[in-house]
């Protein structure tokens, strides 16, 4: 299998065209901030509409070796307290290199391409928990809104969000004071043939296929709805949102009712101005009202400043019980920094010695921002007054042994089935096993067990009867409390009851819980050190060709898989990109182990398209013939089986699906947002992706992928086929095979049609 990167990650070094980009002080934002009323398009023409790199991007003559150009990269960020690692700088290069030969291909302001920031809160789950956090966001939301999707429609999840809106409203009138809030989705239009940018009117915004509230029911609010999408295929994919310029989101999911299970990871800090300039960027045109924070950017808000504490403006806490059960984040070496609070290494030796001593080095009251207020996960010390008695978690333990020990009794059977069940052949090898037993989550025991007293479980904030709590920590409690049992009702069916919500009923077939596999949809994670974070995007491209591929966010993953020494984890609805394959051919053939967790039968229509790449059985299929042996036990292929089941279930069941777009290297590297493996993402799509660089928050996500799945149990392929079969040689029920047959492309046409309607793979 042929090396196929396409030119992406690019030969040489860094050029000083690159630094000067990264550390200027000008960006779209700051252009707005001093004219709220210039378009975010012509802006960056101002900025960077005459720019022309030198030499191709590559200045070898000042910087020729490896060391220096390492160091070049650490200069084009603002890391914060704590230092990138060399292998997020590795990256990091090859990004660069791909930006700095076009710098519109990065979708954000180079000098706020590398940042910092903290992530209080992960969430592996359904689409209504996700929606529940955004409401819960919008709903505390002191000025403005930026919520972008690919597609909304007017559903549960929807429903979710607009009833933020108008609580939002009801707040804002009792304040006094008014909220901008911006919307911006890709619903195929006409217009969008002469005006990709088209701005929605009240008619269409609150009819019957979007339905969000009028301006006479939010008289509070300043509404603003754009479609987005550059013909003919460039879609807008973005799902994100930021609010006040304090907060942003970054997800999985569109705005709409499915069976996916999804990621979304919620950032504070600096990274927000990232995101929000971004957002700008995306909007394009003049912006009418204007966003209120233009003059406010988030890195002027308490958490960092210039790459250090601002010990004047920091909280004391942010949402989190101070004796969290959590590793807290260790800093690393505090980097020098010149007058203007940009990084400036000297060599890379310098860098890894670490030779200044952080003052902030075992700081545990750095804040995630004015959202998250004082509570804390532990029931027996709640605000919400929920006494835990000894009693209770002495039968927790209890109970669990007994699960340990097979003895339920309950009519599941044993979790012994999951160690000899009949779909053994498919659980975990010893490589994935080594990479999950590596995750770590901060979830107490008593938290997961008993989140509340049985006699005051919290009611379930639904779409009909909306609940909207303070902060973050009482989020997860009630969500915890969710997806425990109720009473008469086993573990599993609890969580079968979470992942049918509200268009795929089916029943559970999984064993019973041990101890530490419980279902964790809400992830809070330790309060940590800012840690560094890039945006690796890429523009929309609207041919339908592919000579958009030398982008940002190609370059991240495939520089990725060239320059991880142990493992390398992704997950993806999808995964069939031309330049994508080879890369991971080659990373097993030189003893990397790739763990791929992939959906299947996910668009498989739509995959059989005319230069689309392909299924996924069929790519897993060409990869395992491809490989020698030896690199044949280095690729871990898994298709996704949800939490309550023990088999794979074909996309086209729609009963449990997975939508996540995540990356792991090495274990402390993380790259997600909204990219999957497959053609239209790698050379159509826009697309907003963060790396970051954090072992934390990786062994967090880690953990809640294990237990929120049961994907590594279950969902194994055979790797002399590149097939799943069960214990009885049966592939699943459904699945379209290898070989889609003749007319093919046929099959794919109408895939295609059903992507257009918002019931394909986006």
């Amino acid at each position: 299998m042929d090396s196929k990167d396409h030119g992406i990650l690019k030969n040489g070094c860094l050029g000083d065209d690159i630094v000067n980009l990264c550390t200027a002080k000008e960006s779209v934002s700051s252009l707005l901030a001093a004219d709220p009323t210039l378009a975010a398009g012509d802006a960056w023409q101002t900025l960077y509409g005459k720019y022309h790199t030198a030499n191709g991007g590559h200045d070898k003559k000042s910087a020729v070796t490896d060391v220096d150009d390492l160091a070049r990269a650490a200069k084009c960020g603002n890391w914060g307290p704590t230092k990138p690692s060399d292998l997020f700088l590795k990256i990091y290069r090859d990004v660069l290199a791909v930006v700095e030969e076009s710098p519109e291909r990065a979708m954000v302001s180079p000098s706020l391409l590398g940042s910092c920031g903290v992530a209080p809160l992960t969430i592996i789950s359904t689409i209504p928990d996700i929606a529940r956090h955004m409401a819960n966001v919008i709903a505390r939301a002191e000025k403005e809104v930026f919520l972008a999707t690919n597609y909304w429609q007017d559903s549960v999840a929807s429903r979710y969000l607009t009833n933020a809106m108008r609580e939002l409203n009801r707040r804002a009138g009792e304040r006094g004071e008014r909220v901008v809030f911006k919307v911006m989705y890709d619903r195929g239009s006409p217009k969008q043939l002469i005006n990709a940018h088209c701005i929605v009117g009240v008619n269409e915004y609150t009819g019957k296929n979007v339905c969000i509230p009028s301006p006479d029911e939010m008289p509070n609010i300043d509404m603003q709805v754009q479609n987005y999408h550059q013909a003919m295929v460039g879609t807008f994919h973005a799902k994100y949102m930021v609010v006040d310029r304090k907060i942003a989101v970054l997800q999985s999911n569109n705005i709409q009712d499915n069976d996916n299970l999804e990621m979304m990871v919620h950032y504070e800090g600096p990274i927000v101005d990232s995101f929000y300039d971004m957002a700008l960027l995306s909007w394009h045109t003049k912006m009418e009202p204007p966003l209120p924070s233009y003059n406010t950017p988030a890195v002027a808000g308490g958490l960092v400043v210039d790459g250090a504490l601002d010990e004047n403006k920091a909280s004391p806490d942010n949402g989190l019980s101070k004796d969290f059960t959590a590793p807290t984040a260790q800093a690393q070496a505090q980097p020098a920094a010149d007058d203007t609070g940009v990084y400036q290494p000297g060599t890379l030796d310098e860098i890894n010695a670490g030779t200044q001593e952080s003052t902030n080095v075992h700081r545990s009251d750095i804040v995630t921002g004015p959202t998250t207020t004082a509570s804390t996960l532990h029931p027996h010390k709640s605000k919400l007054g929920v006494e835990n008695t000894t009693d209770s978690l002495e039968a927790d333990k209890e109970a669990a042994a007994k699960i340990k020990e097979g003895n339920t009794g309950t009519k599941e059977g044993t979790v012994d089935v999951i160690k000899s069940g009949p779909n053994q052949i498919n659980g975990p090898d010893p490589a994935t096993e080594k990479f999950l037993s590596s995750g770590t989550q901060p979830l107490s025991a008593v938290s997961i067990h008993q989140p509340t007293s049985p006699k005051t479980l919290l009611p379930q904030s639904t779409n009909e009867h909306p609940q909207y709590d303070d902060d973050i920590a009482c989020e997860v409690t009630r969500v915890q409390t969710a997806v425990s049992a109720k009473p008469g009702e086993s573990q599993m069916e609890a969580i079968s009851r979470l992942l049918n919500h509200t268009v795929n009923e089916l029943k559970a077939d999984a064993p019973p819980l041990a101890e530490g596999d419980e279902m964790t949809p809400y992830i809070p994670h330790a309060v940590h050190e800012p840690f560094p974070i890039a945006m690796v995007n890429r523009p929309p491209f609207g041919p339908p060709t592919h000579s958009s591929v030398v982008q940002p966010q190609n370059a991240a993953w495939l520089s990725a898989l060239r320059h991880a020494t142990k493992n390398v984890f992704i997950q993806t609805p999808t995964l069939n990109a031309e330049p994508l394959v080879p890369a991971i051919y080659e990373a097993c053939e030189r003893g990397l182990d790739v763990i791929c967790y992939v959906c299947l039968g996910y668009n498989d229509m739509g995959e059989l398209l005319p230069r689309q790449g392909g299924t996924n059985e069929m790519i897993a299929h060409q990869l395992y013939q491809a490989l020698s042996e030896e690199g044949r036990k280095h690729l871990h292929y898994f298709w996704y089986v949800a939490k309550d089941q023990t088999r794979p279930i074909p996309q086209s069941k729609k009963k449990r699906d997975c939508h996540i777009k995540l990356m792991i290297v090495d274990e402390h590297i993380g790259i997600t947002g909204n990219g999957n493996q497959d053609t239209q993402s790698w050379y159509h799509s826009q697309e907003i992706n963060v790396m970051l660089d954090s072992p934390d928050v990786c062994r967090a996500w880690i953990d809640g992928l294990r237990r929120n799945e049961n994907t590594h149990l279950y969902g194994g392929l055979v790797k002399e086929e590149g097939l799943w079969r069960d214990h009885e040689g049966k592939e699943a029920d459904g699945a379209l095979g290898i070989d889609p047959g003749r007319f093919s492309w046929a099959k794919g046409f109408m895939g295609a049609i059903k992507r257009v309607q918002g019931k394909g793979g986006f």
